[in-house]
């Protein structure tokens, strides 16, 4: 990959990568999802055991796709090609088996966050227009999402059960099933809508954001251009396939890459998770640098024995993680960035190309931009282009209206430097830059700091408006010893300016989250200001 000099619209100096591969070479032969995973099938095997979850029950090729063919015809029957259908579902061989199903009869599957709570689950279902829903009644009472299923039949949402499919399957379904497993109940184009995620509300309200099968495939086409896998390969999944990452990286890439999968419910079981990994010997693990230090919390040094690699992403990875997990597991920690409107991964490290700081270089086939902003020295606003940049938005506020990206270019919110070898090092999102008396400030970069210092706590910076200067910075820390002037040290011995200091160090028992992983910089802010 090598990078050019350009010039855009606005005159300002950019850089765009130049693409390696071309994107006939990446799209699968121009596959649809469920072709991709016939194809998968055919090439490694149909009676291959290719999933497994975490209730022990284990799937063939050929038993996934009778499953995706028997409950597309179901789901056919209840509403038409081309739908949003929302699912409310676990990591489990039946999302896989729901997802395939609604890519088999044209439907397309609108991922819901079940930890969201109800107003925003109504809100996601609202703005793509679905009108059913499909559930697993085992789920809502293990999970105790009842409050959910409430307000979202009082919305009007209609549930498909998946028990009640199962119990009212009779002989004719079957044999049909059996005959023509290998044929979708609705013929796809790839460059349509194959899926929708909702952007993890980190800052605000998500956004539906909708993806074709081509940028699903070749996303997946271009994180292997960059990290091999192979049939030899088993991924440990723990995020949940309502997140981006969770979804292409954790359940499509592994499914129609020959890579056996296992998908675990939950990532915050830390105490279970290490050994339900020594138990079924992966050797990929994906997760977030949050999850990847509670586990090693717990973990035994053996527990983590199978795994050749770590694949990291959704918030930046902390050095001490990389350095606990090559010390202890003997196991490398590659960082990757990404976003949902990317299908979702941007950037990764490979093996052999690998720089600690920094999120890997960015896949083939992405062009990319730079746009100075005002008070930042080095880097610039990331935009970016490609054939796995998503289709568009849905927003609340003009539900079911694809809203597409401008000339195809996405603007990322994310200020980055990129290093002359092309590796690229993220800022910070632009709005987690705080402006104080003319400067600015990454709040992500005082957070990387603090996280260097205080090792075994957990910590949120944050800023809320200032009358005197614009605005000022509010530390959130569970360290409830930590002193400001351990701060001050800190950020004096790094060479950076004292304006980096939190104006104030607020301490709670627990930092808070979204399901995905990342800090809740809402409900976090939100702390804050009713403290001053």
């Amino acid at each position: 990959m090598t990078l050019k000099s350009v010039t855009g619209s606005n005159g300002a100096g950019l850089y765009a990568t130049e693409p390696s591969v071309t994107e006939a070479e990446l799209t699968f032969d121009n596959l649809t999802l469920f072709e991709a995973l016939k194809s998968a099938g055919q090439k490694h095997g149909l009676n291959e055991l290719i999933l497994e979850d975490s209730l022990g029950e284990k799937q063939s090729y050929k038993r996934l796709l009778m499953g995706a063919r028997l409950l597309g015809k179901r789901f056919s029957n209840v509403t038409g090609k081309g739908q949003a259908v929302a699912v409310l579902l676990p990591n489990s061989n039946a999302v896989v088996a729901t997802f395939f199903g609604l890519q088999s009869a044209g439907l397309i599957p609108a991922m819901l966050n079940y930890t969201a709570g109800p107003t925003i689950v109504v809100s996601a279902c609202k703005t793509v227009k679905a009108e059913w829903v499909i559930s697993s009644r085992t789920f809502i009472t293990k999970a105790d999402l009842q409050p959910i299923v409430e307000a979202l039949e009082k919305a009007g949402l209609k549930f498909i059960w998946l028990e009640d499919i199962r119990k009212s399957v009779n002989w004719y379904e079957k044999l049909i099933t059996a005959i023509f497993y290998k044929n979708p109940i609705a013929h796809t184009n790839p460059d349509e809508p194959a899926l929708i995620l909702f952007t993890s509300g980190s800052e605000g309200l998500p956004k539906a954001v909708v993806l074709s099968h081509k940028n699903i495939l070749i996303n997946c086409a271009q994180v292997t251009q960059t990290i091999r896998f192979d049939s030899s390969d088993k991924l440990f999944n723990v995020l949940p396939v309502f997140h981006s990452f969770g979804m292409t990286g954790g359940m499509v890439l592994p499914l129609v890459s020959g890579v056996k999968l296992y998908l675990y419910p939950s990532p915050l079981h830390f105490k279970i998770i290490p050994q339900a990994v020594a138990k079924s010997k992966p050797t990929i693990l994906f997760g977030t640098d949050t999850f990847l230090t509670g586990y090693s919390r717990t973990a035994k040094d053996e527990q983590f024995a199978s795994l050749r690699m770590v694949v990291a992403g959704a918030e930046a990875v902390k050095e001490e993680t990389r350095q606990i997990w090559k010390k202890r597991f003997d196991t490398i920690v590659l960082e990757g960035f990404g976003m949902t409107e990317a299908a979702p991964v941007v950037a990764v490290n490979a093996i052999r190309a690998n720089k600690a700081g920094s999120v890997g270089r960015l896949l083939p086939g992405i062009e990319h931009r730079l746009v100075a902003v005002d008070g930042i020295k080095k880097g610039g606003r990331l935009w970016l282009k490609g054939p796995n940049i998503m289709l568009g938005y849905m927003k609340y506020d003009a539900p079911g209206i694809l809203q597409k990206p401008e000339n195809g270019w996405h603007d990322s919110g994310d200020i980055v430097e990129i290093d002359e070898e092309g590796f690229v090092f993220i800022k910070g999102r632009a709005k987690r830059f705080a402006k104080i008396a003319g400067e600015m400030v990454s709040l992500s970069g005082i957070e990387s700091i603090i996280n260097s210092i205080w090792t075994d706590h957990d910590h949120a910076v944050v800023k809320i408006p200032d009358k005197r200067r614009g605005e000022k910075i509010i530390l959130l820390t569970t360290n409830f010893t930590g002193t400001k002037d351990e701060i001050i040290k800190a950020i004096k011995k790094r060479g950076f300016p004292e304006i980096m200091v939190p104006n104030k160090l607020l301490a709670i028992d627990t930092i808070p989250l979204l399901g995905t992983g990342k800090v809740d910089y809402t409900s976090a802010q939100k702390m804050a200001q009713a403290e001053e």
